[in-house]
């Protein structure tokens, strides 16, 4: 389970709880941790010039052993040198040695080239993933972020900004450091505003929330009952959940609860 942002509630509007300069986050043991958004940037910065290095490296050795290519056995390749010195080339051939040699230099070579790959590939596995992790802490954050200082949400929404999160979360990814939404059919989210731009994070939310089935379920004003409901009763009345209840849940059924047209209730 991703780490959650930490807000606090003021004047009825959800805010991120910053400490020093930095949004504060919960950990799955429910410890706090403040999330350096600068640090973690330019450490994969940082990674990311460490990784082209060792692909560099790789790439040099890989080109230097092209010079071997078809040796695998250098001691064989060796041996076989000085067999060739030693003996009349027509008893070599009649004897049929010229293509065994021969084999095992391309043997020799292509084992040698496969061990140099592996060893660069096993050097720079651990950086790639720490810079995978880095990034998606990142990309969490902007995310996170995102929803929980949103101006739509706070004014608009009538559901934890987490809630929302759970729904439409996927439909944001972080490309080049920056937000960019998706529609359900996988099509950039562009700006009604502004034709030919990419959509702001609100515009972009809005715009998600519009094609909701059960947009009024989570809108100030539009089916919001605010409580007294305790569900659906099977007589097609709206289908609600308590705070208390929808907490408990993890994001899976959180968003499972969005789908199936739950508004939330205290």
């Amino acid at each position: 389970m991703p780490m959650e942002l930490k807000t606090i509630e003021h004047d009825g509007k959800t805010f991120a709880e910053v400490k020093d300069g930095k949004p504060v986050y919960i950990d799955d043991d429910g410890k706090e941790l403040s999330f350096d958004a600068e640090f973690t940037h330019n450490k994969i910065k940082e990674l990311n010039f460490e990784a082209q290095k060792h692909r560099e490296a790789k790439d040099a050795a890989e080109g230097a052993l092209k010079k071997f290519e078809g040796i695998e056995d250098p001691e064989a390749a060796i041996k076989a040198i000085e067999t060739v010195k030693n003996i009349d080339e027509s008893k070599l051939i009649e004897a049929g040695k010229v293509e065994e040699i021969k084999a095992a230099a391309v043997k020799a070579a292509e084992e040698q080239r496969e061990a140099a790959i592996k060893a660069k590939d096993e050097e720079y596995a651990p950086i790639m993933e720490e810079r995978d992790k880095l990034k998606q802490r990142l990309d969490n954050e902007l995310i996170g972020g995102g929803f929980a200082r949103s101006k739509f949400v706070a004014e608009k929404v009538a559901i934890p900004h987490d809630m929302l999160q759970s729904r439409f979360g996927q439909n944001f990814k972080v490309e080049d450091g920056e937000l960019i939404a998706y529609d359900n059919q996988g099509n950039k989210i562009y700006s009604r505003e502004k034709p030919g731009e990419i959509a702001s994070f609100d515009e972009a939310l809005e715009t998600l929330v519009d094609q909701y089935p059960y947009r009024d379920n989570i809108l100030k004003g539009r089916g919001h009952n605010g409580g007294g409901a305790n569900g659906d009763d099977g007589r097609g009345g709206d289908k609600t959940i308590t705070r208390a209840e929808f907490e408990a849940l993890d994001h899976g059924q959180r968003s499972q609860k969005m789908s199936d047209g739950f508004t939330l209730v205290d």
